[in-house]
């Protein structure tokens, strides 16, 4: 998923920053430039990509200006610099920092946004991020997944007008099926292991908590299973019939042995997600 970042840098800070050159006095340094230098230092590395200068400038603009709209605006910057340089952990912990001190400040939205990037942005791996693999997301552990959706589903309570609530409702959307392929997965696994119990218990949870899904189907189906193991048929066929009205090209309604375990030539190929 991609999108296209704003950072809602302020506008007026009283002085033209433009008018300030960053090298007319080649003697200043981040240690005696006045704040408005300091800052477009700053933005000018942030923009060119240089994000270890950027978190570097920002970090002393922040230690020698304790207070201010640029303070405050630097400490967002440096939380988006901090995200961009790989540094999630960091990150976290500078946008939490700013939400925490300014819950009322103009650009707290998108510090709510912000927060579920990086959470969004932890769930890949590093070889996830060069090999593209359909619901390789939904086999990995799914903590930050969660946070993520929690951050952004905030985000669209707190500010449902925000210019970031579109994307991050998107974004929710996409987190609900990884979280939901995620149960099927592990529903899947108990099923093919003869845990009944197990696998109708995450079919349900499924069924329960991701009904907008598409994965719901796939929940139906491993519940009618798991009944019909269980010897409780009058349940199976309730289920079934539910499948049969909402999902009537289900594959389970031609072939009661679906899903089927995938090969053992298939679960030796490098990277092919399966169990």
């Amino acid at each position: 998923m991609r999108v296209i970042l704003k950072l809602p840098f302020v506008l007026v800070l009283g002085l033209s920053l433009g008018a300030c050159s960053i090298f007319g006095h080649k003697r200043d340094s981040i240690d005696t430039m006045p704040v408005e230098k300091l800052y477009a230092k700053a933005h000018d590395d942030l923009m060119n990509g240089d994000y270890a200068a950027s978190t570097k400038d920002y970090q002393r603009l922040i230690a020698r200006f304790p207070s201010g709209d640029y303070n405050e605006q630097a400490q967002l910057e440096l939380a988006y610099s901090q995200y961009k340089d790989n540094q999630p952990d960091d990150a976290s912990s500078t946008i939490n920092r700013f939400i925490k001190t300014y819950p009322t400040q103009k650009h707290v939205d998108y510090a709510y946004y912000l927060r579920g990037l990086i959470n969004f942005d932890r769930t890949s791996g590093v070889i996830e991020r060069y090999i593209s693999r359909e619901g390789s997301q939904a086999r990995r552990d799914q903590a930050y997944n969660l946070q993520a959706f929690d951050d952004f589903s905030e985000l669209a309570r707190r500010f449902p007008d925000s210019a970031y609530t579109a994307d991050a409702r998107q974004r929710m959307i996409y987190l609900r099926n990884v979280l939901a392929q995620y149960e099927i997965n592990v529903a899947k696994f108990y099923l093919r292991n003869q845990a009944y119990v197990a696998s109708a218990d995450r079919a349900q949870y499924v069924i329960e908590h991701y009904q907008q899904a598409p994965q719901t189907g796939d929940a139906l189906a491993i519940l009618t299973r798991s009944y019909l193991a269980l010897g409780q048929k009058p349940q199976a066929e309730n289920v079934r019939k539910v499948l049969a009205l909402n999902y009537p090209d289900h594959p389970y309604l031609t072939d009661p042995k679906w899903p089927h375990a995938p090969s053992i030539l298939r679960k030796m190929v490098p990277f092919s997600g399966h169990h």
